[in-house]
């Protein structure tokens, strides 16, 4: 089944809600439970055919085929290769959002899993394996048994559930759009903004089986930056004869370490400028006509980041300026930060311990990125992490996301199926 337009006008949106008794509780357990073996084969197709960012045209193929199974209208294409699906609830209610991301790493397996991916591509001119190495199969079945679970009982539900399967969020290939920013653009709210959306990602170092969030900044913004620093080529024996970029590179990446520390407000939230790569000259005795750094930079708040951005090149620009040299500076337009809504989180917090059997446990911002934060500059947003080792093994003796050996224990995939439909229902059964 396709929808017609990318998003149904919802007559539904902003009515009263009405109570959702009929599924709660021991009717989710017992919901996921059912659809948990389905959900595992799920996800070992999708592990075993991973695909890399606005690649992943399998993959869409293999969510669209299953939503015509389970009679969820969808349309295809979005944004490359995502998919939009639409579960009209049977009574007025609000609109709510389940995101799951899609693509692979250019990461070749090594877990051993009898499941493990033998894909091969060409990735940067270089051949690699292709792995779900970031947990995203995991993270396309739980949403996949939960719109099963919610599908099922459509007649009950007090709204309508949007299903968000979302191309790119490991970062389109260089030169072209992509991620969560292009399937916005390309109108997936226009005919109706959900009120809350919500994801859950693996990993990221949290016992087995355990939910851990924060309300407020949970994930920092990432913006990659590119500084050439053009000087005068000379012979490496007479420096004065020139104007060499190499001893400007080395004060830049000094200099650039203090505007973390001394230039915005520590007070605020943290910040990092980190240079990744260095690239300039040829031979010993050369002094090179240029350098070129690239970069990284984190930060937790908006503002901050566009303060940083414009620190980074006026003291790049300063710098190089004081031996006569020169230097163009890029930056490309990175994710930003995941922001939680603390409404959400409140509201929220009772869901996932039920789903989970344990406390919520708080966690530190993270200075790793993620485009779920486009969905949060839009609308009020939630996203937690669960648990993918054994239960009981400390996660900080496991491998972690974007390793080859990463791996989720299949027990906890009904823990998020669980979550999901709970936080679903829990938002749509809110009194307001």
């Amino acid at each position: 089944m396709r929808l017609t337009g990318i998003l149904v006008s919802l007559a539904c949106v902003a009515l009263p809600s009405t109570s959702f008794a009929e599924l709660s509780g021991s009717d989710i357990d017992a919901a996921a439970a059912e659809v948990q073996p389905q959900v595992v084969e799920w996800r070992r197709w999708f592990h075993q055919n991973p695909e890399l960012s606005n690649r992943e045209a399998g993959t869409g193929q293999q969510i669209a085929e299953i939503l015509d199974e389970m009679g969820i209208p969808y349309e295809a294409g979005i944004a490359g290769h995502g998919v939009i699906g639409m579960i009209r609830g049977g009574k007025p209610g609000p609109l709510v959002a389940i995101r799951a991301d899609m693509d692979g790493l250019p990461v070749t397996e090594q877990t051993g899993l009898p499941f493990a991916s033998t894909v091969t591509t060409e990735f940067n001119g270089q051949e690699t394996g292709v792995m779900h190495a970031c947990g995203h199969d995991n993270h396309m079945a739980m949403a996949l048994g939960a719109a099963k679970i919610l599908n099922d009982r459509k007649d009950d539900l007090a709204g309508s559930v949007m299903l968000i399967f979302q191309p790119a969020e490991e970062g389109p290939p260089p030169g072209e759009p992509g991620g969560s920013l292009l399937m916005l653009e390309e109108g997936i709210f226009d005919a109706g903004t959900p009120e809350a959306v919500l994801g859950i990602h693996v990993g990221i170092g949290v016992p087995g089986g355990q939910f851990a969030t924060r309300p407020g900044p949970l994930m920092a913004s990432a913006n990659r930056f590119l500084i050439n620093i053009h000087g005068k080529q000379t012979h490496g024996a007479r420096p004065w004869d020139g104007v060499d970029p190499i001893t400007v590179a080395a004060q830049v990446i000094l200099g650039l370490q203090t505007i973390a520390s001394r230039q915005v407000d520590v007070t605020k939230a943290p910040s990092i400028i980190s240079v990744g790569r260095i690239n300039g000259g040829i031979r010993n005795n050369v002094i090179p006509d240029s350098v070129q750094l690239i970069g990284t930079i984190r930060a937790f708040d908006n503002e901050m980041r566009e303060q940083i951005i414009e620190a980074v090149e006026r003291t790049a620009t300063s710098i190089a300026a004081a031996s006569n040299a020169t230097i163009d500076f890029e930056v490309e337009r990175g994710a930003p930060p995941v922001v939680n809504t603390d409404r959400l989180y409140s509201m929220m917090k009772p869901a996932l311990e039920r789903a989970s059997g344990e406390p919520l446990s708080a966690v530190n911002p993270q200075t790793v990125a993620e485009d779920f934060s486009e969905f949060g500059q839009v609308t009020d947003s939630l996203f937690v992490f669960l648990g993918a080792g054994p239960e009981g093994v400390d996660p900080t003796t496991l491998p972690a996301n974007h390793s080859p050996e990463f791996n989720m224990e299949e027990q906890w995939l009904e823990t998020g199926v669980k979550a999901f439909v709970d936080m679903v229902v829990t938002y749509l059964d809110a009194e307001r």
